[in-house]
């Protein structure tokens, strides 16, 4: 069951239809309270949430999402006539799994949400990712450095996930993108470098694991080697 939040009666009808027609079971929300609502009751597979709603707004309802440990997996595909860098990277760092901006075609729309539903799909993983003073508690979305905890963002997060899983794996910049964020297409390269600037910085002495591999990317250096 995909669940679509959007207060223009015209596009709701429109994204349900359309998901409908292809095979998939649709239920559409006109605003933020009464998808909440309905949060208490039942699960959907994946939610496409409008960032402008009465109310409620979308960015408020996805943090909502990811601090409710019995939510906080939730696939969740951003909908918004926003296009600035901001608010993408604002969605995006709260955990979005993919961000549309209208107005954007049917068959993107249905194809953006078969991709994040097969992407999303549950895998079994270690409990906890552990380099050099690093540890990572996947179960319970921890960080922390010499026993000491670490805030990250969504994507900060996924980030070193992705580095721990893969010591001394150089990522090129489109491949972090496409890796950590689920999309395809390129953007702006300062936007992961911003990513990494700030996971190391908040990382401390142990930041400096997270290595520039000149003309390439970034890669993880566990052991001592500079």
């Amino acid at each position: 069951m995909i669940w679509c939040v959007e207060d223009d009666a015209s596009i709701r009808d429109i994204e349900v239809y359309a998901l409908r027609s292809t095979g998939l079971e649709a239920r559409g929300f006109a605003d933020g309270a009464a998808f909440w609502q309905a949060l208490q009751t039942e699960r959907p597979e994946l939610v496409v949430l409008d960032v402008m709603l009465p109310g409620i707004d979308g960015i408020e309802l996805l943090r909502r999402l990811r601090a409710d440990p019995e939510l906080s997996d939730l696939p969740v595909v951003m909908a918004t006539a926003k296009g600035a860098e901001y608010d993408k990277i604002q969605g995006l760092d709260l955990g979005a799994d993919y961000y549309l901006t209208k107005p954007f075609g049917v068959m993107e729309f249905v194809s953006c949400v078969r991709a994040v539903l097969r992407r999303c799909k549950p895998k079994t993983l270690k409990q906890l990712l552990t380099a050099g003073d690093i540890t990572v508690d996947l179960q319970e979305h921890r960080v922390s450095v010499k026993g000491v905890g670490v805030t990250l963002t969504y994507k900060e997060f996924e980030l070193l996930c992705l580095f721990l899983r893969n010591p001394g794996v150089a990522f090129t910049r489109d491949r972090l993108f496409s890796e950590v964020w689920g999309m395809d297409y390129c953007v702006e390269s300062r936007t992961v470098d911003m990513h990494i600037r700030t996971l190391r910085q908040k990382l401390g002495s142990a930041g400096e694991m997270i290595r520039t591999v000149r003309g390439v990317g970034y890669r993880l250096e566990a052991g001592n080697d500079r």
